[in-house]
């Protein structure tokens, strides 16, 4: 009995101390206050259900429209943050203060029960470390040699498509088409393993996996913000007991989706490690022969440094993390492009006229032709900047520290802002969207697909804008350390599949569609508890 007062006496100390923490964090001064931004919706929620929502896209538009780079939104439990695309602000975010700007403690948690102790879960010096080790097998040289492997799998998703429509026009589910050819693509040319010969009716159930993965940890998107320190309560077979324990649909289908692609992945390890330790011969035999990623990954950590070497948890790790990145976010962009294809008939003629002269000129395109097609590059520059498949980014920054704005923000009391305090512990929203539709840098027309807008060159309000981004002046695969490693291997893989299918069929618009926010998804407008699909009516290029 004493001791059940105890515990009684220690939950209420807990709780009582919680609520005079959120009263403390609504009623102090902050430096923040001074920055304009939406009232909260929820005290306890502030803004966070609607930055958060899978389909907010309207209030992250209010966000840009009527608030302008800079500015305050309110957190869960009271706390503040920031809503940024300033430019000079994410260098500082993303570039020059990248150490201390890091990855939020949810994020990292998160990512380290899903993937393990890969890029996506580890901060500072150990992810310069893995990054490192991984850089050289994205390089272009390296891209170079995926080109036939890459055509050869999109070759057979032409034919696939091919049979469906023997008999005339037919409306097919793209998304899952794109789906299972981005993992073959990562699968062959990343892990040297084949997961889906594409010549099967169904996909294989680690593709189905990867797809529901991200849409089902957005459903705990705002429980994990609070839960997330249970992550760190005992060793891991403890936490995973926990897990399989509590009856939580929700909960329960993310342990299902991480132990199928934790499995998968340990097999192919372990099948790759058995064959560099036979040697070449068995190399060779496997698919890749020993040139994928992977591979190469195994081979150089080998021959590294005591120092820089990975262990097989942190291999382990990179591998999950590459097939999610690499087949997610591509089936996601090949989706949105061709569906824009689709709703814009003059520019699948006008690339389809692009490939298919380049292929009667050059017979087979290799990596240089595909790169310098200008009409097909532009449509993937155009379709990336418009349609990010990731909408934004979060961080949080470490210590206390200065944030400057390259334009001054007019705050709540009028005056001219030129920088904040952020104080350590605080989070901020890196907006992608923000950033590639900011109409004062791409111009009046920046929330209009214009591919032609790269066909000349580009004003001097993007030129000169200094936006911190690895590609093209856009923050699709946002900038600095953490930017995304694979963004050369998702640009051939869009390239390929769209020069294959766009010179041998016709896409038109079967239903309205409409996308998830955050790692955008399709979904039929009408049917928002429906399976993610995107449908087209395809047909063969000679019946147009």
């Amino acid at each position: 009995m004493a001791l059940f007062y105890l515990l009684l006496q220690s939950v209420l100390v807990a709780v009582l101390t919680s609520v005079c923490w959120f009263i403390w964090k609504l009623v102090a001064k902050h430096p923040f206050d001074n920055i304009p931004g939406p009232t909260r919706q929820s005290l306890w929620k502030g803004n966070a259900g609607q930055i958060f929502d899978s389909y907010g896209w309207k209030f992250h538009q209010m966000l840009i429209e009527k608030y302008g780079p800079v500015s305050k939104v309110h957190g869960l439990l009271g706390t503040k943050q920031l809503y940024v695309f300033d430019p000079t602000a994410m260098h500082h975010i993303l570039v020059k203060d990248q150490y201390v700007y890091e990855e939020t403690d949810n994020f990292i948690e998160t990512n380290k029960i899903v993937f393990g102790n890969g890029l996506l879960s580890t901060i500072g010096d150990h992810h310069k470390r893995q990054r490192k080790m991984l850089n050289p097998v994205f390089s272009t040289s390296h891209m170079r040699h995926m080109v036939p492997v890459f055509q050869t799998i999109t070759d057979t998703l032409r034919d696939m498509i091919s049979k469906q429509i023997e008999n005339g026009p037919q409306e097919i589910n793209m998304l899952e088409w794109f789906t299972r050819t981005a993992l073959e693509l990562v699968g062959q040319s990343g892990l040297g393993y084949s997961f889906d010969s594409l010549k099967d009716s169904t996909p294989n159930p680690y593709s189905v996996a990867v797809k529901n993965l991200l849409p089902g940890l957005f459903k705990l998107i705002i429980p994990r913000q609070f839960l997330y320190l249970l992550v760190k309560i005992g060793p891991a077979n403890f936490r995973k007991w926990i897990v399989k324990i509590t009856p939580w649909k929700a909960l329960q289908e993310i342990n299902n989706i991480v132990e199928i692609m934790d499995q998968t992945s340990k097999e192919v390890f372990r099948s790759k490690k058995a064959a560099l330790e036979k040697g070449d011969d068995a190399v060779l035999q496997q698919v890749g022969q020993g040139k994928d990623i992977i591979s190469i990954l195994l081979k150089a950590n080998m021959a590294a440094s005591e120092d820089d070497r990975l262990q097989d948890d942190e291999l382990l790790a990179q591998m999950t993390t590459l097939v999610f990145a690499a087949m997610d976010t591509t089936s996601g962009a090949l989706a949105r492009t061709f569906l824009t294809l689709a709703h814009h008939p003059e520019a699948q003629v006008k690339l389809r006229e692009e490939v298919t002269q380049a292929r009667a000129e050059k017979g087979n395109l290799d990596f240089d032709d595909l790169v310098n097609l200008p009409y097909l590059d532009a449509v993937c520059r155009e379709t990336l900047r418009l349609y990010p498949p990731v909408t934004w980014v979060s961080r949080t920054a470490r210590k206390d520290i200065i944030l400057p704005f390259g334009n001054p923000v007019r705050g709540v009391d009028g005056n001219e802002l030129h920088e904040v305090l952020v104080p350590k512990d605080t989070s901020l929203i890196v907006s992608i969207i923000g950033s590639n539709h900011n109409c004062a840098i791409w111009g009046d027309d920046a929330l209009e697909w214009k591919p032609e807008r790269w066909l000349s060159p580009l004003p001097k309000t993007v030129t000169e804008a200094g936006i911190p981004g690895v590609y093209s002046h856009l923050m699709t695969f946002i900038g600095g350390g953490r930017s995304c490693i694979g963004f050369k291997f998702s640009q051939l893989e869009m390239k390929i599949v769209l020069a294959t299918l766009i010179e041998a069929f016709t896409f038109t618009p079967s239903k309205d569609i409409t996308w998830t926010l955050g790692l955008s998804a399709p979904k039929v407008k009408d049917l928002p508890q429906g399976k993610f699909q995107l449908p087209l009516i395809v047909d063969r290029v000679q019946a147009a």
